[in-house]
Order: C-alpha cells, then sequence, then structure tokens
C-alpha cells in the first residue's frame, strides 16, 4: 500500500487504532511469551542441576560405604 505521507502511514486510512492496536498486542503477548520462556528455562536447569548434584553426593556415599 503506497501512502502519501508518514502521517498518513500512521492514520492507516483511519483504520490506526485497530491496526497499532493489534501491532501493540501482538508485541506484548511474544515478550510475555519470551519471559515466560526465559524463566521456566531458568528454572529446569535449576532442577537438573540439582539432581545432578544429588545423584553425585548419593554416588559419593555408595563409595564411602564400599571403602569401610
Amino acid at each position: 500500500m503506497y501512502f502519501e505521507s508518514l502521517s498518513d502511514f500512521f492514520a492507516m486510512g483511519g483504520y490506526a487504532a485497530y491496526v497499532w492496536g493489534s501491532f501493540a498486542i501482538t508485541f506484548f503477548a511474544m515478550l510475555a511469551l519470551y519471559v515466560s520462556s526465559a524463566r521456566r528455562t531458568g528454572a529446569l536447569l535449576d532442577e537438573v542441576k540439582a539432581k545432578v548434584d544429588r545423584q553425585a553426593r548419593i554416588d559419593a556415599a555408595k563409595n564411602m560405604e564400599n571403602t569401610l
């Protein structure tokens, strides 16, 4: 679509509220999805690290039992 000026572009032929509102809703939804995914990834990595550390402690305890 061709616009005569920058203000015509931002006005979007009288539909600016719908067009820019849709862009804003989409942007914030994508931002919320990104933040949620980043937090979940961090939590999962912490959980995996805790399980690995726990398994290392269990293995170390088993090795101590065998030395007595």
